[in-house]
């Protein structure tokens, strides 16, 4: 079975464990909202590498994706126009690829000009540490590190909807992961 097929079987896989819009399980190693998120090394696509650590003191919007996920490809416009627009002013976007292959990681980027931060993710350690059982994911972090909100499925992320939604995130105190609301595509 060739990787990006065992990648998107074992992404089936988390789907059937879903109920709801809510997850059974977490990731092996996930930061449940609310705590901080660990440090972790960022192997750069279309930049160099970085850590994690490195956007601290800013928020950040965190995009997990991957190449051949119709739905990541479908918001990553969306994601380009709010880093450029007013409404992404002040927070920090980037994107991480699921692929097994750089190639076709860096072969989705060109075809999209990316202007974005990506990051390739080889060992699944991003995937489980950002509670990625499904794609595309997005996650809200704050300035001092603590993972605010996760969102599970494509958006329109320069939307108002969306907007209001990171601004909710980043002004409320995380709640609980027992808390989390039970309404699909958010945790």
């Amino acid at each position: 079975m060739a990787p990006d097929a065992r990648r998107r079987a074992g992404l089936a896989l988390a789907l059937a464990l879903c109920a709801g819009g809510r997850l059974l399980a977490a990731t092996p190693g996930e930061v449940a909202v609310g705590e901080l998120l660990r440090d972790a090394a960022l192997d750069g696509l279309n930049g160099p590498a970085r850590r994690l650590s490195d956007f601290r003191g800013r928020p950040l919007l965190i995009n997990v994706w991957a190449s051949w996920c119709g739905p990541c490809r479908a918001e990553t416009a969306s994601l380009e126009r709010l880093a450029w627009s007013d409404a992404g002013t002040g927070l920090t976007i980037i994107g991480i690829s699921t692929d097994d292959s750089r190639p076709a990681a860096l072969a989705w980027l060109a075809r999209s000009n990316a202007t974005l931060s990506h990051y390739i993710d080889h060992r699944l350690e991003l995937e489980h540490l950002l509670g990625a059982t499904s794609l595309p994911l997005t996650v809200i972090v704050d300035a001092q590190g603590r993972v605010q909100r996760r969102f599970v499925g494509a958006r329109a992320w320069d939307g108002a909807e969306a907007v209001a939604d990171i601004r909710r995130a980043l002004k409320a105190p995380a709640r609980p992961a027992s808390a989390r609301p039970a309404a699909a595509g958010a945790a």
